[in-house]
């Protein structure tokens, strides 16, 4: 550590300031669903994740490898594009934060990396092979198979307890869920931290302090592990609201569908080198378990915001990044001015939250109308309700006695006295 500038401990730094973004924007990803269920109090499922995430960071360091000499060549790359990439990853995350919605960290930041390398160096310095296979392929795979494995998970274990009460079993599925959701976290710490592991390792070849192709040192290591487990404990709570009641109600036996195929996805695709969303693959999990129990309806305008955020992520970040990149490499004035204006802009995003604040108290409240808005009724449902239901027989004789009065009754004859001739 000798060797590392000023330059490069201020691009180590951001790194971590990054992984604490992705901690607390991502905490949904392992909580929101026990929360939401009730198997866990907001504080305590959040300590809990926070934990797990820096057991989790110690596990593996496939992902980092596949970030720190997969994505962009590293030969001709300057210590300023890292820190402009992560500008780039930092503000989309603070602005998809603001609004409540679960985008990519991991793209986030693939995106601001992509742009300002190719902002440096132009399109040659991107792998695209690679960036194809690990990233854009698992984007659009994951969340359909951890959907779909989630749904029939949640329809086979309302199936197998068809008989059953469903007040009886739910103490077993919410401790279920403590474990599923513990083992999401795990997952998360592996796959996650190791991105900004991959990215602070990828600087440290640039300013020469390691060799192209080395592995992690341990310091790097525990400081990304601490970073995303602290950024989880403070909990992302707005994205937490709108993963555990903005896109559907769950049950618990849905919550511990959700979470188990969402884990097995993410520390398969972390065993295979994928840097995995997360986020995808939790909001997919959600959704098919929304899906698989009967009657159960996942909200479409929530999922909709969501799934342009998740399209938007990549090219939004990448522009952010190019232009930091443009203003880096105009000299120290130019990391200065991009320093200040990082700055700037996460002050300005942190007080426009402080407008309608969310913390664990409100968490578990429905997701307001202006954030979640009224689904439209469908098709079938408008021409039911447009159809008038023919009357009933008990309809339809009230309506008569009230529209046909009854004959007045004849006062009987008096028999005592004699008809008048």
């Amino acid at each position: 550590m000798e060797h590392i500038t000023l330059l490069l401990a201020i691009v180590v730094v951001t790194a971590l300031v990054f992984d604490f973004t992705n901690g607390f924007h991502d905490t949904a990803n392992a909580m929101a669903t026990t929360i939401s269920t009730g198997a866990l109090k907001p504080k305590a499922a959040v300590a809990m994740s926070a934990a797990l995430n820096l057991v989790g960071a110690f596990l593996s360091v496939e992902v980092a490898k596949t970030i720190s000499g997969g994505i962009i060549n590293e030969k001709g790359i300057r210590t300023e594009v890292i820190f402009a990439a992560l500008v780039g990853a930092i503000l989309w995350n603070l602005v998809t934060w603001l609004l409540g919605l679960p985008s990519s960290s991991s793209h986030a930041l693939f995106g601001g990396l992509i742009g300002a390398a190719v902002m440096s160096a132009g399109w040659s310095s991107v792998n695209g092979s690679t960036v194809v296979t690990k990233v854009l392929l698992p984007a659009v795979a994951a969340p359909i198979v951890a959907g779909v494995a989630s749904m029939l998970a949640t329809r086979l274990t309302y199936r197998i307890n068809r008989n059953t009460d469903e007040k009886a079993t739910a103490k077993g599925y919410r401790a279920g869920q403590i474990a599923s959701a513990g083992l999401v976290s795990l997952a998360h710490g592996t796959n996650d931290a190791q991105k900004t592991m991959g990215i602070i390792t990828l600087a440290l070849v640039t300013g020469g302090v390691l060799h192209p192709g080395a592995n992690p040192p341990m310091w790097v290591i525990v400081s990304a592990g601490m970073a995303i487990a602290m950024g989880t404990y403070l909990g992302g709570w707005r994205i937490i609201r709108t993963m555990g009641k903005g896109l559907t109600e769950l049950a618990p036996p849905q919550g511990f569908a959700a979470q188990s195929g969402a884990a097995t996805v993410i520390l398969a695709s972390s065993h295979l080198g994928f840097s995995l969303s997360t986020t995808q693959v939790c909001s997919g999990s959600v959704m098919g378990a929304g899906l698989g129990r009967k009657g159960g309806v996942v909200r479409w305008s929530t999922a909709t915001r969501m799934f342009i955020a998740w399209g938007l992520t990549l090219p939004a970040a990448g522009l952010v990044g190019a232009g930091a990149e443009f203003l880096t490499g105009q000299g120290t004035w130019g990391v200065v001015l991009v320093a200040i204006l990082l700055i700037a802009g996460s002050g300005f995003i942190w007080k426009l939250s402080r407008r309608q604040p969310v913390d664990h108290n409100d968490v578990t409240a429905t997701v307001p109308p202006a954030e979640s808005p009224a689904e439209p009724a469908g098709v079938v449902t408008t021409a039911i309700a447009a159809v008038t239901p023919p009357p009933t027989v008990a309809a339809v004789a009230a309506d008569l006695t009230a529209t046909i009065p009854a004959p007045a009754p004849v006062a009987p004859a008096d028999p005592a006295r004699p008809a008048t001739v």
